[in-house]
């Protein structure tokens, strides 16, 4: 899914200006064709050999859905992914594109990028045939060499394999000849990469049209006898309850995939947490105990009878938890003048107020999903307040809020104000210790944390005041 921070990139599209400009010069230069599942093939096998990962960005797969998805690509297979939503189906296609050659050789100007030594099309046969070695060569970068299409039910043959072009036509060449079709995005992507997205949704006769070019490796338009043996590797995506219900993959074409793979959520909570640090783009800084918060939270909902497991719980959930909460936290520093904001749990709550239409629920849990979603934060709030200090004396903190006055939190106390309030203990600095807190903001976080865990925990009181702040005491 274009490469995001931390993986390789395609690299710049500018093209190479010492290498051959004519097939006479590639030829000379010893250069050597390879089809792109060849190509996919020996690229990736370098990278296994060299120790470097093929699959920048890709998170959770490592020991599942990669191994499989690699197998498939060295038995040169088509691949369909299967997986709900938000699985990373489609992120994982798109860095496809890094196993192909940074640069390959094309016909210049040719409408199908063919190779110089392999015209496909009249047009380029005819040319090389006249030019011989002074057929003139273009340098196409990968990044080029990927084509995406997100199925939709408006989707035509046309769209994917071609059609007759009109205008060509006008200009007075017969109806007949095979330079009046305007080509679709499936020969358009010859000598690269197809990738189908929900490929279920595409109309059960339209995916007729992607039968030969998946088996014979050729296209046909409105009945021309044209064949054009195309190189292409398709790829597609499908949620399996489209599969089984909405739409359908057609036997003849779900045959012909030589692999289908199963994705799935991330399998471990550190895997979890690492697509939200990846994937989140936070305008303000949330520690990492609250981005664990919203990773059980996640997982809680994947869990949950409450909620409609067929549908999923995509990664993106946790991901717009995090950069909503980074909001929460980013507004409370404009309205209070904090320069450096810094997320609190009392910015959970807007998880569940903004994010609540992205989980679908039972049935039968009309006009209880609030108090579903409340009441799995606050499991995952606990979770993480006992996993993250396990071990910490909090007693201290217990008696100092049963003996001494409430502390009061919320979305109107700065964290400069939240600290003022506490009394010096030695406690209170374990806690910051204990979550890599250095700094004011990033304190209250933490000690907001332990007050949350010991409500949560029936050892002191929370009621909320007018305002909407809380206020913890005994």
């Amino acid at each position: 899914m274009p490469n995001r921070p931390g993986g390789r990139t395609l690299g710049e599209v500018t093209s190479p200006t010492s290498r051959p400009s004519t097939v006479g010069e590639l030829r000379a230069s010893g250069h050597v064709h390879r089809s792109v599942k060849d190509e996919l093939r020996r690229n990736l096998l370098t990278a296994l050999r060299e120790g470097t990962d093929p699959w920048p960005g890709i998170v959770g797969f490592d020991e599942t859905v990669v191994p499989q998805f690699e197998r498939a690509l060295l038995a040169g297979h088509d691949v369909v992914l299967l997986g709900e939503r938000g699985q990373g189906k489609t992120r994982l296609l798109r860095t496809l594109p890094l196993l192909l050659d940074e640069w390959t050789p094309v016909i210049a100007g040719s409408e199908l990028a063919e190779h110089p030594y392999e015209p496909i099309t009249p047009a380029s046969i005819r040319r090389a045939a006249e030019l011989g070695d002074d057929l003139p060569v273009q340098w196409r970068h990968r990044s080029e060499r990927y084509a995406e299409k997100l199925a939709t039910p408006d989707t035509s043959v046309a769209d994917l394999v071609g059609d007759v072009d009109p205008v060509k036509v006008a200009e007075g060449r017969s109806l007949g000849d095979p330079e009046t079709i305007h080509f679709g995005l499936v020969p358009r992507a010859h000598r690269g990469i197809v990738a189908v997205n929900e490929l279920p949704d595409l109309a059960e006769r339209i995916q007729v049209s992607l039968l030969n070019v998946m088996e014979e490796r050729d296209i046909q338009v409105r009945g021309y006898t044209l064949r054009l043996p195309l190189d292409v590797l398709l790829v597609a995506s499908a949620n399996p309850e489209d599969y089984t219900n909405r739409g359908r993959i057609i036997t003849p074409l779900k045959d012909r995939f030589g692999a289908e793979i199963r994705t799935h959520y991330p399998l471990e909570l550190d895997a979890e947490i690492a697509v939200v640090e990846q994937e989140a783009e936070l305008q303000a800084r949330v520690p990492a105990h609250l981005l664990e918060i919203l990773a059980r939270f996640t997982r809680l909902l994947r869990e949950s009878t409450s909620v409609d497991q067929r549908s999923g719980v995509s990664a993106r959930f946790a991901v717009a938890g995090a950069e909503t909460v980074a909001a929460a936290a980013l507004h409370r520093g404009a309205v209070l003048g904090e320069d450096d904001p810094v997320a609190r749990p009392v910015d959970l709550g807007t998880v569940v107020e903004v994010l609540r239409g992205k989980v679908e629920f039972e049935s039968g849990e009309e006009g209880r999903e609030f108090e579903i979603l409340d009441h799995l934060l606050r499991r995952a709030t606990a979770e993480t307040a006992r996993s993250r200090l396990a071990g910490v004396d909090l007693a201290p903190l217990v008696a100092a809020v049963e003996h001494g006055d409430p502390v009061v939190t919320g979305e109107r106390i700065t964290a400069k104000g939240l600290l003022d309030e506490l009394p010096e203990l030695p406690v209170l600095d374990a806690v910051a210790e204990r979550l890599g807190a250095d700094d004011a903001g990033t304190r209250a976080s933490a000690i907001e944390l332990a007050l949350e865990g010991l409500y949560l925990a029936r050892r002191i009181s929370k009621d909320t005041d007018s305002t909407g702040a809380a206020v913890y005491s005994s």
